[in-house]
């Protein structure tokens, strides 16, 4: 059985936002179409970012799946780094407020922008 890459951003518990690697298990189908169990899903939307898009510190609102469908994202944490996704990347993403903290753009979240010519596609399905 093969296992499904998930990079996930997240909340440490720092209230820093950090990427690490995980796997999803892949129990069901054949072995030509391997398949994870059912997830459950609150809805999707889409996004279109244009040339020269970039957010300042956020954290994110919900926990989502991220698909790049065309251009190129980068998204820039606290520390300094940052990865860029391309076409057909995708990324877990959990970097939501810690409990009871108030918001503080020197501490928590992560930034996000377009790279290249090409505006930014992306469908976000919350987890």
């Amino acid at each position: 059985m093969t296992d499904f890459k998930k990079t996930v951003l997240f909340t440490d518990t720092d209230g820093r936002a950090k990427f690490r690697e995980d796997t999803v298990s892949l129990p069901e189908g054949t072995p030509q179409s391997e398949l994870s169990n059912l997830m459950v899903s609150g809805g999707y939307q889409l996004r279109h970012s244009p040339a020269g898009f970039r957010s300042q510190f956020h954290c994110s609102g919900h926990n989502q799946w991220v698909f790049i469908l065309s251009g190129h994202m980068e998204i820039g944490l606290q520390d300094g780094t940052s990865r860029v996704f391309s076409p057909g990347d995708h990324f877990y993403s959990a970097d939501t407020l810690p409990a009871g903290a108030t918001f503080d753009s020197q501490v928590h979240g992560h930034w996000s922008r377009q790279l290249g010519e090409q505006p930014l596609v992306t469908l976000f399905v919350r987890g």
